[in-house]
């Protein structure tokens, strides 16, 4: 045999002898398939996938999916919180500028309307903002001689009633459930003058603390009223000049989530002050009906509180009961009370949902959570504005999300034409 033959014999055994051995090799695997054919659903073949989207290095592969999403977002959130911390801070340092502003929106919001119309009997622009603006400064003018005239007059016949009150109280606290003796209501009314005479000093220091921040409150009322000035003369101007330092592809989605932000906080103030007005007028009739002291100022108490959903207007209410407690005794402060709860339950069922719900559309429990937080964060102020920054945030948010509209485009942050507010 020759060497090219035996050559030819090698490679011809060694190929029978590769099938021999990949037909041995299907056929136990196919056993195995024929036998086991229900467990490989139970125990599946563990499969490693490298995401390289999602990780950096391939020591990423062992965390699981999900913890590296928690940390993505806490890591985010941690960010957020600290800036959303340093910024509240920062307001809190320049708080003499910022509550003006923000009472200056409010009232711009509020004049708008009138501007405009002076604006559609070709009135000039400055000239219409001087106009309502002189007007408002005039109505609260009057109002508050009016309530304070109204308060000094009457105020010593209430101290006199007062007096009567508290001499009622002690009887009561002797011949009623309590069943006091002369000695512990004694005790009682020493305490409390210990009390007041121990915090004399402290009383006196806030006094003075008072009178010290006269001038900040001076200058925090002149810059309301220049600031509400030009947000009614110039405000779609300035709002184009802000729009026009973001990047142009986000212009056209902010300018339009301003102005239907502009839009909600108009028709909230709106709302709120014809909630509060009709709160006033039906807590002065009762007031007037039942010969309260003081109607017209207590009125008023309740048309300022009502401004601070569902808590300005109870305490104003429970103001003017104790009033009535005080001056007129239990009977008529109890009728009063009822008269209160009336007025307050036609609030909350019938001029909320009607009058507010149309304007804006917040969950009662937002807006309970809202004002907490604003009195935490800035007492009085905090609880006034919480609830219309809740409400722009969520137009202009809801704004935002529904992106941008097909077909072509009118306005342009770009070349600001003035309009009416």
């Amino acid at each position: 045999m020759s060497r090219l033959q035996r050559v030819r014999q090698n490679l011809r055994k060694a190929y029978e002898t590769g099938r021999e051995s990949v037909r041995a090799a299907r056929t136990e695997q196919n056993e195995d398939t024929d036998v086991d054919r229900n467990d490989q659903f139970l125990i599946p073949a563990p499969v490693v996938q490298v995401d390289q989207q999602s990780t950096t290095s391939r020591d990423d592969i062992e965390v699981p999916h999900s913890l590296r999403i928690a940390a993505a977002w806490s890591w985010r959130l941690i960010v957020v919180g600290v800036i959303g911390w340093a910024l509240l801070r920062f307001i809190g340092i320049i708080s003499i500028v910022v509550i003006p502003l923000a009472i200056a929106l409010l009232l711009s919001a509020l004049l708008a309307p009138a501007v405009g119309w002076l604006l559609r009997m070709r009135l000039p622009r400055s000239l219409a903002t001087f106009l309502v603006l002189i007007c408002g400064i005039a109505a609260v003018a009057g109002t508050l001689t009016l309530v304070i005239n109204q308060f000094v007059d009457g105020l010593p016949e209430l101290t006199s009633r007062a007096s009567d009150g508290i001499r009622q109280i002690q009887d009561w606290a002797r011949t009623g459930p309590l069943h006091l003796s002369d000695k512990q209501v004694d005790q009682a009314i020493n305490s409390a003058q210990n009390w007041i005479n121990s915090n004399t000093s402290s009383l006196t220091e806030t006094g003075f603390a008072t009178a010290a921040t006269l001038f900040e409150l001076v200058t925090g009322m002149l810059l309301v009223l220049f600031a509400t000035f030009f947000f009614l003369r110039d405000g779609r101007k300035i709002w184009y000049f802000i729009v026009r330092l973001f990047p142009v592809n986000a212009r056209w989605s902010l300018s339009d989530a301003g102005d239907a932000s502009w839009v909600t906080l108009g028709a909230y103030v709106r709302a709120t002050v014809l909630v509060a007005f009709i709160d006033a007028v039906g807590i002065g009739i009762a007031l007037l009906i039942l010969h309260v002291p003081f109607p017209f100022p207590l009125a008023a108490l309740v048309f300022l509180g009502a401004f601070i959903p569902i808590v300005g207007a109870t305490t104003s209410g429970a103001v003017a009961v104790l009033v009535a407690l005080v001056s007129r005794g239990w009977v008529i402060a109890l009728i009063l009370l009822g008269a209160v709860i009336l007025v307050q339950q036609l609030e909350g069922h019938v001029l909320q949902p009607l009058i507010m719900g149309r304007a804006v559309a917040i969950h009662p429990l937002v807006v309970i959570i809202g004002i907490a937080s604003g009195v935490v964060l800035a007492g009085i102020i905090g609880a006034l504005v919480a609830v219309p920054l809740i409400a722009v945030l969520n137009t202009g948010v809801r704004r935002l999300a529904r992106g941008r509209p097909e077909g072509p485009l009118e306005a342009v942050p770009d070349d600001p034409v003035p309009a009416t507010p």
